[in-house]
Formats: structure tokens, C-alpha cells, sequence
């Protein structure tokens, strides 16, 4: 059970905001973020997602990273790992034995 609890606490490490306050956050425009978006320059999935047709959240601390990385996917690609990694979803389940009877 100490796998799950620790799985749990890394996915929290991941906070996903609203895109006004990423724009307050980054002191960036709402029209600079949504063209990064739209343009793809962040990746959805891993820089933002969609939760319906009208609300996005974006990924801040991966964004912080790739802003620290100025902008380069190849150094920002470690943290992508790690972030995919953290995910519940990446995690192998455990099979329970099954003993011969």
C-alpha cells in the first residue's frame, strides 16, 4: 500500500491552474498563452488539458520547467518523463499470486 501513498504524493506535486492565473503566475498575455497552445508549442497532455469543450488547465510546474529550459523540449524532455512516470495510469499494478491448489 506504501506504493500507492507514494505514487498519490508525486501526481500533487503537479498542480494544474486556470489560464488566468498561469498568465499571472508567468506575467504572460491570455493571447500569448492560448497561442502557445494552439500552435502547440505545449504539449496537451502534458502542458495543459481540456476538461470540457469550454475549460482548460494548464500544468504549471511543467511549465515553469520548460520556461526555465528556454523553451527547449530536449532539456524540458527529462521532466516530461518524470511527469508521465508520476501518473497512476504509468504505474504497474501488482498481481496478486495465485497458488496452486
Amino acid at each position: 500500500m506504501k506504493h500507492v501513498v507514494e505514487s498519490t504524493a508525486a501526481i500533487s506535486e503537479y498542480e494544474f491552474v486556470s489560464p488566468a492565473r498561469l498568465c499571472q503566475l508567468l506575467d504572460i498575455s491570455r493571447s500569448t498563452c492560448k497561442r502557445r497552445r494552439l500552435e502547440g508549442s505545449w504539449i496537451e497532455g502534458i502542458h495543459w488539458v481540456k476538461l470540457n469543450s469550454r475549460t482548460v488547465r494548464y500544468n504549471l510546474p511543467m511549465l515553469k520547467d520548460l520556461l526555465a529550459n528556454q523553451g527547449s523540449l530536449v532539456t524540458h524532455q527529462r521532466a516530461i518523463e518524470t511527469y508521465l512516470g508520476s501518473l497512476l495510469s504509468s504505474q504497474k499494478q501488482k498481481r496478486k499470486s495465485q497458488k496452486a491448489v
